[in-house]
């Protein structure tokens, strides 16, 4: 195992060389945990990271089976596909290729990109425990490293809001 590091929003992450895992416990169940992550992508993704940046995103969102699209919706409608899902098994499991380099250009290729596996696991009757683990950043070439890292702190955050969204949201 990699470097561990545990947050104060009580978000732990390991950490390899191409890969970085992170893990949170969420309120309420595996079916609100996923439809949160899935369905209200534009409540809790950094707007920052988006191409269309937070002046002009519209939207953000995952088509809901396996082939779907992660995309986001931007300046005059116009839509720009960022990921590609594999795995598509609600409530409990979403694997999707992340075809954004880390130049934050495209990656058509899905050989070339890397790949991010959450899992949605029941601890009782009020509680989820969400697995986000980012990995094969070594498909990304040379700026594998330096892309882990950054998105390291990126998952942090993301996963920062995404609690504070679940905690606040009703289905």
């Amino acid at each position: 195992m990699g470097q561990e590091i545990d947050g104060p929003t009580g978000i732990r992450q390991d950490v390899e060389r191409y890969s970085v895992r992170s893990g949170l416990l969420v309120p309420g169940s595996a079916e609100r945990a996923f439809a949160v992550f899935t369905e209200a992508l534009t409540q809790w993704w950094v707007p920052e990271y988006t191409w269309s940046g937070p002046a002009a995103l519209a939207a953000l969102g995952i088509e809901p089976r396996v082939g779907g699209m992660l995309y986001e919706i931007g300046p005059h409608g116009f839509r720009a596909d960022w990921g590609r899902v594999l795995t598509w098994e609600p409530p409990r499991h979403l694997v999707f290729v992340w075809q954004i380099g880390p130049d934050r250009l495209p990656v058509p290729d899905p050989a070339r990109a890397s790949e991010v596996e959450v899992l949605f696991s029941p601890e009782g009757p009020e509680a989820t425990r969400v697995e986000v683990e980012h990995r094969h950043f070594d498909r990304h070439g040379e700026a594998a490293e330096g892309f882990r890292q950054a998105l390291t702190v990126g998952w942090h955050e993301l996963l920062s809001r995404y609690l504070a969204s679940v905690r606040a949201h009703r289905l």
